[in-house]
């Protein structure tokens, strides 16, 4: 066979090559120089000394400044301080390169040397088109491996060259880059439809509807870095909330905003947030979801405000020699125009001992004398007056008056009114009340309702911001909870209809919006799904028709359609198919979950230490913070993570054990939208008809 004939490279194809790998050593030059000036930075912080302060809480004050900044400027050698450059060449001024990356760095005049992407210059970044350029003239990305730059790509945006209109090849190999560990965050890969729901302005409460892969969750985590960025000194002062749906999601989450540079937001789950006693019982779904009705709050309204008494006798305050008397009517005015004050119960009550103080300083002024203030205060604070206003104003607290109208069926009748049916009233009410207020049976609905009851006691703080994730499996009461703490400030909610795996789940996004006080604000719908590959999305969406009718599935833009392998096997080959298969997935670089129904993750994870395959569990009791390749995952958790591959074990148990069929249906959207290379399923019973 003769030899192949050898091929010489063109003149041209030699010259773009050599251009491209000095380009990119330029590049790479600049990363380091950059670096440098990073050092520098830090070590200019760690130079200063709080101790040298003007007095003892300015350096208190002054070190947690230097410490959160110190903390802000640490390097990662694992990645870039630059992920893209945009050169701009407006008409009225001269032409300027910007690289863009997740922090600032200045150089020692002050200049800037990598831009933050929350800049408003470095918006162009990712909304600029060729049809809107924005004045950008060239957009750059960088493909980077373990902190060194190793490709750059360009693209023209005065000048475009012919395109098939697919992402460019370092964007979608970051998007579909292998998922290790906690979320990542997506600042490279943001597109411009997120871009705008990221920098909506502070004053606006945002609601994004998205479908699975659509990077919700990431956008609403950016967005508030970019707040924090923007807003700064407003919302250090009061503060940037994130509301998730468990535990194990935080966890996914907690790395994103530390790696943008933000430390100062707090995280919540639903439970930690509304944490008022120990819950110790489960209760019927129908009970909870009654407790969940908005119809409660009204209810529980009427309780608090009910135990204000009519005066019946005169106020009687001795002093001296003489008696000072408040006619109960003109009791009877002062509780009124208190209570018509529009304050909290606890505050009025407050206010009360000084306003009967006032008149009877009133009486003394009729009568020839002349009090200060300082007898004011003393009638305030004297016995008749503290009796009389303990048994017309009595001090409440949520567990006692939570406790009175779960145990009384007269008290809870006369609260109800015409808000509930005798029928949900006798629903409501406890079998065997517990004597006392602290041996009682908290469920998980209780909690919703005794945050109301503190809110009617004492206005609960509002915060500046608040992010809540997976917002359509809250109750209306949850919601009204989490919307006290942002009265004064805004919301970005998170979700999707057809996700909403609770009996009491949210039927449409006004709704929801309005029992968290936000009437008014953005809806923005995302339905091009990055994360979840086109076979795995497809066949998932198989369950909409039946779950949620007339929501649309999201298109997937993943070059890389995925991987989807069925694997049927015969009942007591169930494990060790399970065992073959995480195996098989754990292979390739990259997450595995392996998603199951609740009551199999003992059994499942048995099998796999069996056989020698190490594990991690996402239930509460075995939980952890070490990661692992493997993970065995409840599917009631599964909701809000993402995995490279998943394998998923008995479709047909992850739906039966939800309380009804489109409740299940929709727990095993959640399940089999969770992978983001592979899916794999192992049933040894049939797969659901809708599936097939």
């Amino acid at each position: 066979m003769p030899p192949s004939p050898s091929v010489e490279p063109s003149t041209e194809t030699t010259e773009t090559t050599e251009a491209l790998t000095g380009e990119l050593a330029r590049e790479q030059a600049y990363l380091d120089a950059a670096r440098a000036q990073l050092t520098r930075m830090r070590e200019l912080a760690e130079s200063l000394d709080a101790s040298k302060a003007s007095d003892a809480i300015s350096g208190e004050v002054l070190g947690r400044v230097l410490a959160r900044r110190i903390a802000s400027l640490q390097d990662d050698p694992r990645t870039a301080l630059f992920f893209g450059r945009i050169d701009v060449d407006p008409p009225g001024g001269p032409a300027e390169q910007f690289h863009i990356g997740r922090r600032h760095v200045s150089d020692e005049a002050g200049d800037p040397v990598v831009v933050d992407w929350r800049a408003p210059i470095s918006t162009a970044f990712y909304r600029a088109s060729p049809l809107e350029p924005m004045d950008v003239v060239l957009r750059r990305r960088f493909g980077v491996d373990r902190g060194r730059l190793t490709a750059l790509e360009d693209e023209q945006l005065r000048e475009p060259a012919p395109t098939d209109g697919a992402a460019g090849s370092i964007l979608a190999a970051e998007i579909e880059r292998p998922r290790t560990g906690p979320m990542r965050d997506i600042v490279s890969t943001i597109q411009p439809e997120q871009d705008e729901i990221v920098r909506s302005d502070v004053a606006v409460s945002v609601c994004v509807q998205g479908a699975p892969g659509t990077g919700k969750t990431a956008v609403g985590l950016h967005r508030a870095a970019w707040l924090l960025y923007s807003f700064r000194e407003r919302l250090d002062r009061s503060g940037v909330l994130v509301v998730g749906p468990n535990r194990a999601f935080l966890d996914h989450i907690g790395a994103v905003l530390p790696s943008l540079g933000e430390v100062r937001v707090g995280h919540a789950t639903i439970e930690t947030l509304l944490g008022h006693g120990r819950v110790r019982a489960d209760e019927p779904a129908d009970v909870a979801t009654l407790k969940g009705d908005a119809r409660l709050a009204a209810v529980l309204h009427r309780a608090v405000w009910s135990q204000v008494a009519r005066p019946t006798e005169a106020l009687v305050v001795p002093r001296g020699v003489r008696k000072w008397r408040v006619p109960a009517y003109e009791v009877q005015e002062i509780l009124d125009e208190l209570a018509a004050r529009g304050v909290r119960y606890s505050a009025a009550r407050e206010l009360l001992p000084q306003r009967l103080a006032h008149h009877v300083l009133l009486e003394m002024e009729r009568s020839g004398e002349a009090p200060d203030d300082r007898v004011q205060d003393a009638v305030a604070k004297s016995p008749a007056v503290r009796k009389y206003v303990a048994t017309t104003w009595p001090a409440l607290d949520p567990q006692g008056l939570l406790h009175r109208l779960l145990s009384d069926a007269q008290a809870l009748r006369a609260a109800a009114h015409d808000e509930l049916t005798a029928e949900e009233q006798a629903m409501l009410l406890w079998d065997k009340p517990a004597r006392t207020k602290g041996a009682a049976r908290w469920s998980r609905a209780d909690m919703a309702l005794l945050d109301e009851v503190d809110d009617v006691l004492r206005r609960v703080p509002s915060l500046g911001h608040v992010v809540l994730d997976e917002a359509q499996d809250l109750s209306p009461m949850q919601l009204r909870a989490v919307g006290r703490r942002a009265s004064t400030g805004s919301v970005t909610v998170l979700g999707d209809i057809a996700q909403g795996t609770t009996p009491w789940a949210t039927g449409s996004w006004e709704e929801a919006m309005r029992h968290l006080g936000k009437d008014t604000h953005d809806l923005v719908v995302l339905d091009r799904g990055f994360r979840v590959p086109a076979v795995v999305i497809e066949y998932a969406a198989r369950l909409l028709p039946h779950m949620a009718p007339g929501l649309g599935a999201p298109v997937s833009v993943r070059e890389n359609p995925g991987r989807l392998e069925l694997r049927p096997t015969a009942a007591d080959e169930l494990y060790s198919e399970v065992v073959r298969a995480v195996e098989a997935a754990a292979e390739a670089p990259g997450s595995v979950g392996v998603i199951v129904a609740d009551a199999s993750v003992d059994a499942v994870s048995s099998a796999l230490a069996a056989a020698s395959v190490p594990h991690g569990r996402l239930d509460v009791d075995h939980g952890d913070d070490e990661d692992r390749q493997v993970e065995v995952v409840p599917a009631s958790v599964a909701k809000g993570l993402e995995f490279d591959r998943t394998v998923v074990v008995e479709p047909r148990a992850i739906a039966a054990a939800e309380p009804d069929e489109r409740t299940g249906l929709r727990r095993l959207y959640v399940v089999l939208t969770r992978a983001v290379s592979g899916l794999t399923i192992v049933h040894a019973e049939p797969l659901p008809a809708e599936l097939t």
